[in-house]
């Protein structure tokens, strides 16, 4: 399993606005792809302003294979939406590893 880990920056009385804008439009057409898995929301507790999204897919390539112009199209209907650009402050992947139990 692969993770994608975004980190956010919106005001404190925009931030569950973002977020239900989020679930609806973004996690709506990712789940209609196969090896996507589940999508969870951390809110740091320390800074109101911070939030990372936590995207699960079953390998990576199904996340890379999806058309530029289709994650476009998404983002040009969250703009909208959301009343400003997506204020992505950092953007990692991870390749989640198990350890057998010693």
């Amino acid at each position: 399993m692969v993770i994608k880990l975004l980190k956010f920056k919106v005001a404190p009385n925009l931030r569950e606005d973002f977020i239900q804008k989020q679930a609806q439009i973004w996690t709506t057409v990712l789940a209609e792809y196969s090896k996507f898995i589940a999508k969870e929301v951390g809110i740091s507790p320390n800074d109101h302003k911070e939030f990372i999204l936590i995207i699960r897919w079953a390998t990576l390539e199904p996340w890379k294979a999806i058309p530029q112009a289709h994650l476009q199209t998404i983002e040009d209907k969250f703009i909208p939406a959301l009343g400003e650009s997506d204020p992505i402050v950092e953007s990692a992947e991870y390749q989640v590893r198990k350890f057998p139990h010693l």
